[in-house]
């Protein structure tokens, strides 16, 4: 089996290792334009610097409304390409990969970001959009969120020509990885999931119906994707609730997604309705990357509660999973990966300007 710092190809990219860096969002465009600034650029530029082999954006935007707060990135402009170039040029030049998550918020857009003052939906003078959040139904996510709009079948349209548009400008902007973000109650997980959706049409029901909008989506951003780049899909293999999306489902999921062109799967969890309980503790996830790994013809990416160098490796030398994607060690740590291949005995990707740092 391989070691969590051997190379990974996907497709016609090469990973120098099998660290990653999560997509977490830093609310942090503050002209509220979804434009990468200079914080995008030193933030995800230093995870590149200190080793991981693939860096991902935070949550990125296909439209205006379909962001998580007025603060978000997005890719539903052209003139946001020259942004995410910046920063894709930064990170490849470090060493790594760049990818982009591409989003839509669904019925949990608009809100204020986390450190703001007030929560729930953000009015219009904040930079908000409460008439203008859209999902499954129009049930909204919780007390305080705003109440969405069903999406007829021309906003259905809509979504699945944005994820196309903004694959397209990620290609533009020389980004190699493109994830569809389909986990955590947003849009597409919305779809999903039974506990969320109840349409009576083409688009709820079973699960296929249910499942319809999300390979409609990767069939449109696979056509636009450079054969030669990976594509990525995320999703919550389990909503932790009886009735909701379970990791069965999963793997039938990830075993159609192989079919159409995805080249792994990375396994979160939860996010589809409120108020429910996760048993979070370490490697609490990875039994979903094992299992998508193991039954469906494809990769699979772990993550959650992950942060020691040997933990990692386990999962990787065991078979559990082909890439481990770290969030919050990552942040606590950005030479990570450095440190880890250090840890385990391995030579450190460290970069060349550092080597004389190294004893």
């Amino acid at each position: 089996m391989p070691s969590l710092f051997d190379p990974l190809t996907l497709r016609g990219l090469t990973l120098r290792n099998r660290v990653a860096m999560s997509p977490m969002c830093t609310y942090s465009c503050e002209q509220r334009d979804g434009r990468a600034s200079d914080w995008h650029l030193h933030h995800l530029a230093a995870r590149a610097a200190g080793g991981v082999g693939l860096v991902l954006s935070e949550a990125t935007a296909v439209t205006a409304n379909g962001r998580i707060s007025p603060q978000d990135l997005g890719l539903w402009d052209d003139g946001q390409v020259d942004g995410m170039r910046r920063v894709a040029a930064a990170v490849r030049a470090q060493g790594a990969a760049f990818g982009v998550q591409l989003a839509h918020a669904g019925r949990k857009a608009g809100t204020y970001r986390p450190w703001a003052e007030r929560r729930g939906a953000a009015t219009v003078a904040d930079g908000g959009w409460p008439d203008d959040v859209v999902g499954p139904t129009a049930e909204r996510f919780s007390e305080g969120t705003a109440t969405p709009r069903a999406l007829d079948e021309a906003g259905l349209t809509t979504v699945t020509r944005s994820f196309a548009a903004a694959a397209a400008r990620a290609d533009a902007a020389g980004v190699d990885v493109v994830e569809i973000h389909a986990a955590h109650g947003y849009l597409l997980h919305a779809f999903l999931s039974p506990l969320s959706n109840d349409r009576r049409d083409g688009y709820g029901g079973d699960e296929a119906g249910r499942s319809r909008l999300l390979l409609e989506v990767v069939d449109a951003v696979r056509s636009v994707w450079p054969a030669s780049k990976p594509l990525l899909v995320r999703v919550s293999a389990s909503d932790w609730r009886e009735g909701g999306w379970d990791g069965d489902a999963t793997v039938r999921l990830a075993r159609t997604l192989a079919a159409r062109g995805v080249d792994l799967v990375d396994c979160s969890s939860g996010g589809a309705v409120a108020g429910v309980t996760i048993p979070v503790h370490a490697n609490y996830q990875v039994g979903f990357a094992e299992r998508v790994r193991r039954e469906a013809p494809i990769a699979s990416g772990a993550v959650g509660q992950i942060g020691d160098p040997r933990q990692a490796e386990a999962i990787v030398a065991e078979g559990r999973a082909d890439l481990v994607l770290l969030g919050k060690a990552l942040l606590r740590d950005s030479a990570w990966a450095v440190h880890a291949a250090q840890a385990l005995g391995t030579t450190p990707p460290w970069p060349v300007q550092y080597r004389w740092a190294v004893g």
